[in-house]
């Protein structure tokens, strides 16, 4: 396989899963953890290795590691793996998905703005998803095509808790402090605001082909995905938060043994949803809109990396975050993207904008 973003907690889980099943690792990509990269070149012994810039690659242990975008699209193209895992974060991630299709790979696929921003311009029967929700409706959906609705759960985030009004103080640190489980920086916060939420319903569109998509939140994180049935009954998918179950059905397509011990629902007790609240999650009044408008999802995204910079540079409080996405929304409420190239326009145009606006 090839494996993008191999230092993050997908790309370790993924690994555990490639040495439980003895799968060859033919590429690894990180970014600035070397000191774990390093560990895993001695015990993988990959053909590349690509970083993020010439300074980390220095302190690799690679007689051949090569460095930045071009590089990560090169080695796609130059590897005979057919499955290429992208756990990349971010817009780092497009442009390698879009090689790997155009290379005719498999893609087991955590990368959520390839699809936010290129949805539309994607093969989605080429990919697998390995988000815990879009793999909860792709396993209760195997071999079923007739839904009624599809839901997605959400944890609510490390503020989910707080009084509304309180919120407009928090700060980093309360923002990062997920109630569920450790996440990255970017991803936490995204929990935080619900961009993440509306980012997987618009992956959920892509990849299941409709708008009837919706999500609330589950505090306990255990059910990570709903199917709502044309007779009026209703599935879920119930596991324990790991990413190996996801990621081990991606890579091997089918999986005979146990991969998690299974919930206890007796040592769960109880369950609790919620409604997702627009005075709490703001940036949930254009959820419509981003599943109607879907070439939006470049703007959201666009507008969102922007101001989580300036929120991690003290620059503006969280409630801002919501709100420059929201203003940025409407001030290109009517963009059309015709074709990907188009994409990296539009992402430029609106970071001028944002930059003109709010600093």
């Amino acid at each position: 396989m090839i494996l993008l973003g191999s230092t993050g907690s997908i790309g370790v889980n993924t690994l555990e899963i490639a040495r439980r099943f003895n799968i060859n690792v033919e590429v690894l990509v990180a970014g600035s953890n070397y000191e774990l990269l390093n560990s895993q070149i001695r015990e993988f012994k990959p053909k590349f290795v690509v970083v993020k810039d010439k300074e980390v690659a220095k302190r690799v242990n690679f007689k051949d590691v090569k460095f930045g975008e071009e590089a990560i699209l090169e080695v796609i193209e130059k590897s005979r793996s057919e499955l290429v895992v992208n756990a990349l974060v971010g817009d780092v991630g497009l442009r390698p998905t879009l090689k790997a299709l155009e290379c005719n790979k498999r893609i087991a696929l955590a990368n959520k703005e390839s699809l936010v921003n290129a949805g539309k311009f994607i093969d989605t029967s080429k990919i697998t998803p390995i988000d815990s929700e879009h793999f909860g409706l792709w396993y209760l959906l195997e071999g079923k095509k007739k839904f009624k609705k599809l839901y997605i759960t959400a944890s609510g985030g490390a503020l989910r808790d707080w009084e509304i009004e309180k919120i407009k103080k928090a700060r980093l640190k309360d923002v990062l402090n997920h109630p569920n489980w450790s996440m990255g920086v970017k991803i936490t916060i995204d929990s935080a605001t619900m961009v993440n939420k509306l980012f997987e319903l618009l992956e959920a569109k892509w990849l299941f082909d409709t708008k009837e998509v919706d999500a609330f939140i589950e505090t306990k994180s255990i059910i990570h995905a709903l199917i709502e049935w044309e007779d009026g009954s209703t599935t879920a998918h119930i596991s324990k938060t790991d990413m190996k179950l996801p990621i081990a059905f991606a890579i091997l397509k089918r999986v005979e043994g146990r991969i998690l011990e299974p919930v206890n629902l007796l040592k769960v007790k109880s369950l609790e949803f919620r409604e997702i609240n627009k005075k709490r999650y703001p940036i949930w009044e254009i959820k419509e809109l981003l599943l109607e408008k879907s070439d939006l999802g470049v703007v959201v995204n666009t507008a969102n990396e922007f101001a989580i910079d300036l929120f991690l540079r003290g620059k503006i409080g969280f409630l801002d975050i919501s709100k420059i996405i929201l203003k940025a929304v409407k001030q290109f409420e009517d963009v059309k993207i015709n074709g990907v190239e188009e994409i990296f326009e539009v992402k430029k145009e609106v970071k001028v904008w944002c930059e003109s606006n709010f600093i």
